[in-house]
């Protein structure tokens, strides 16, 4: 496609609108006391593991990243230095439908060693949602959501008024967002200087 057949981006300043629109419904609908119980079980956690596959992996090192920067420690389940997890840990586990089947496999095996889980989902009454300690719900349209192609059909049309982000980008972004607002809560909680976070930043890249 050559650069003079794109018209406009319509699409690229609606989907921001509808990403904007969707962070601000999910603030609503937050439940105050899983966030408090979440931070309660970080704050008082000797080692943090952090788990999700694809995109929300990534969001998970994302926030593993802070959480070092913090002083945590803390790992990414599936990295080849990370140990073994023991019962006193906590692990958050990140998945918009619950049911990714390798992190919620690796759930069960956490609750079978009897360590803490947290789940950050979209799906409440789903697996990894039912086998959680905490479970924080954020609200959003997962990979595994459809509408028979309603959507895709009034895209392909030049309609995008009710154009969304692809698969699970919804929730992935959402996640994203309340995770760097838990490392902020947790900035204000331990007292975490500016200065004290750029020390533990990585000096040898």
């Amino acid at each position: 496609m050559s650069e003079g057949q794109i018209r406009d981006c319509k699409a690229v300043l609606q989907s921001m609108s509808l990403i904007v629109k969707q962070l601000d419904d999910v603030i609503r609908k937050l439940d105050e006391a899983d966030i408090k119980e979440m931070l309660t079980k970080i704050v008082s956690a000797d080692r943090i593991f952090v788990m999700g596959a694809g995109r929300s992996g990534f969001v998970g090192k994302a926030f593993a990243m802070r959480l070092m920067h913090l002083g945590f420690t803390v790992y990414v389940v599936g990295e080849t230095t990370t140990p073994a997890v023991k019962e006193e840990d906590v692990v958050i586990a990140i998945s918009g439908s619950g049911e990714t089947r390798s992190i919620s496999n690796l759930g069960k095996i956490v609750k079978d060693i009897g360590s803490t889980l947290i789940t950050v989902t979209s799906k409440e009454n789903s697996t990894l949602g039912r086998l959680a300690d905490t479970t924080v719900i954020l609200p959003s349209k997962t990979k595994t959501d459809h509408d028979s192609g309603g959507d895709l059909e009034r895209s392909m049309r030049g309609d995008y008024t009710r154009n969304l982000p692809p698969l699970g980008t919804s929730f992935e972004i959402t996640a994203l967002v309340f995770l760097d607002s838990v490392i902020a809560q947790l900035i204000a909680i331990t007292g975490a200087s500016e200065a004290e976070l750029k020390s533990r930043h990585t000096n040898v890249e």
